[in-house]
């Protein structure tokens, strides 16, 4: 419940409808997928319309009072973005003052490239390249849980991997039941849990709601 608390927040009063990105979905039709979330947003009194049901996309971004990207496969998703031409019209339209919300493959895809997502790429998404609306990335749905006897590489040696070939780039590590708030060039964490930073070849370090974070804006 706190996620639909914090998103009226962000929201406000002013907005009265989202639009809707679902091209992450896979197992569920953009139109299950669409209904889902129409049915959580009118619990918190916003409308909801949905990308995929108009062809002219130029027109319903422009025209959106928030853009929502949900979860699902991040090259799915970034897949879609690119083949219907609108990553530029949707950084465009948050640069100057659109709320955005993402979770999951949608936090993914605000980033530079989509490198730290957790999914298989099940397609060719055309290009790697994300949205550019914050100078990090993020790998989502981050644990430092190990699982007994399991062989394969943990998330923070994986992380570790990408800053080798990456090495200038800030990796944020998001936790379940966390979230950035960014709004202007101020950024918090909201949730009991903290996020870890990782640089390649400095100490990763732990941030919680009370951190001021405004130096990964930069």
């Amino acid at each position: 419940m706190y996620a639909r608390q914090e998103i009226k927040k962000f929201l406000g009063e002013t907005v009265k409808k989202i639009l809707f990105i679902p091209f992450a979905g896979v197992t569920s039709t953009f139109e299950e997928y669409t209904e889902k979330v129409r049915q959580v947003f009118k619990t918190i009194g916003y409308d909801t319309e949905s990308l995929y049901q108009d062809k002219n996309y130029r027109e319903l971004l422009s025209n959106a009072e928030a853009i929502v990207v949900g979860g699902g496969n991040t090259f799915h998703l970034v897949h879609w973005l690119h083949k219907t031409g609108v990553t530029e019209i949707i950084s465009k339209k948050v640069n100057n003052g659109t709320p955005y919300i993402g979770w999951s493959a949608g936090s993914n895809i605000a980033c530079p490239t989509i490198k730290t997502t957790n999914d298989m790429p099940i397609i060719d998404p055309i290009s790697f390249s994300g949205l550019n609306l914050v100078p990090f990335q993020i790998n989502p749905h981050y644990t430092d849980e190990v699982i007994p006897n399991h062989k394969g590489e943990t998330r923070e040696q994986r992380i570790k991997e990408f800053l080798v070939v990456n090495p200038e780039v800030y990796v944020v590590g998001l936790k379940e039941g966390t979230m950035l708030k960014i709004e202007g060039s101020s950024m918090k964490l909201i949730g009991s849990q903290t996020m870890r930073l990782f640089k390649f070849e400095e100490p990763v370090i732990e941030y919680n709601s009370t951190s001021n974070l405004d130096f990964l804006l930069n």
